[in-house]
């Protein structure tokens, strides 16, 4: 049984998209991640399937239980983390946390204790004293003491010092390892690339791509950087690839010399001085031979990193 299944899954804020006709399918167990830039629909996902709005058409399953007729089973199943963390100012965190468990059986104490331990929360203090990295921390245990079988996470370690940070991965890392699927929704892809096993893309309300996270990387690409004579050769050489061919600039390094023409499979060219950096799929040997007609100081490649890979999605060729 999959965690989380989602067929045809849409909404619209009126004339607004969301998303758009999601098919999503998290295995139980695995740690997913799900990406893409502020406003391609992530939220309104993550939303949808915790019923908190209202799909417009399609529907969506948690542990093979409806997310709209099954509601009050779905939540006892889960633990979130909110973009935005919000509370009652006055409570005390030991209250908050007490009170939060009071939703889901057994007793909680113990592990919310231990966790507090962890994130170094101070149970006894108010809620407004806490700064935003605390409140985050707070919304942390108040997901985890309950153990939950599935745990969604939209932004999870926005406000979290890097060391806090770490603990959280580590943390993540040890529920997992004892069952827990993870839904980690994220715009800051080394953190995903470091955590999930597999990962989807969401683009404009739509899913364009599903794959393991090893695989995507692995996928022929490869992470180019050439650093070239001059600047004025470097910014030639941008200019004749991106041109499909076209004649670059006149003058030093001009698309009339050896290798400066075309490039099939090079996207996302970025120059700085005289270094061109750009993602390439496809052969090597194609790619040396290329590079060698320009006569460069040096040549770097490199596995990409998972936000190299996504910026091709999010580029021309992005579909």
């Amino acid at each position: 049984m999959n965690a989380i299944e989602t067929h045809d899954l849409t909404k619209f804020y009126g004339k607004s998209r969301g998303i758009i006709d999601l098919d999503l399918s998290v295995r139980e167990g695995e740690i997913f991640g799900f990406i893409g830039p502020n406003g391609a629909g992530k939220s309104t996902t993550i939303r949808t399937l915790l019923n908190f709005i209202y799909p417009t058409k399609g529907g969506a399953s948690i542990f093979g239980r409806d997310c709209v007729a099954d509601t009050r089973e779905v939540k006892k199943l889960i633990g979130y983390i909110p973009a935005e963390v919000a509370y009652y100012d006055d409570m005390r965190v030991r209250d908050l946390l007490a009170y939060s468990a009071q939703f889901y059986p057994g007793d909680h104490t113990a592990r919310a204790r231990e966790l507090a331990g962890i994130f170094e929360v101070e149970l006894d203090r108010r809620i407004e004293a806490l700064s935003t990295g605390n409140r985050r921390k707070v919304a942390i245990i108040q997901a985890l003491q309950h153990r939950p079988k599935l745990l969604i996470l939209d932004e999870p370690t926005s406000g979290l010092d890097p060391l806090m940070q770490a603990r959280f991965f580590q943390v993540l890392e040890e529920e997992n390892k004892n069952g827990t699927t993870v839904f980690f929704s994220s715009h800051i892809l080394s953190e995903v690339q470091r955590l999930c096993h597999r990962v989807g893309i969401i683009k404009e309300g739509r899913l364009i791509r599903v794959e393991e996270v090893e695989k995507l990387r692995a996928s022929r690409y490869k992470a180019v950087k050439v650093e070239l004579a001059t600047p004025e050769r470097a910014a030639a050489f941008v200019s004749a690839v991106g041109g499909a061919g076209g004649a670059g600039p006149a003058g030093d390094g001009g698309a009339s010399r050896p290798g400066a023409g075309a490039l099939p499979g090079a996207d996302n060219l970025r120059v700085h001085g005289r270094t061109v950096e750009f993602i390439y799929r496809g052969k090597v040997g194609p790619l040396l031979g290329h590079l060698a007609g320009l006569e460069p100081e040096n040549v770097w490649l490199e596995e990409p990193s998972l936000e190299e890979i996504f910026m091709r999605y999010y580029g021309k060729e992005g579909n």
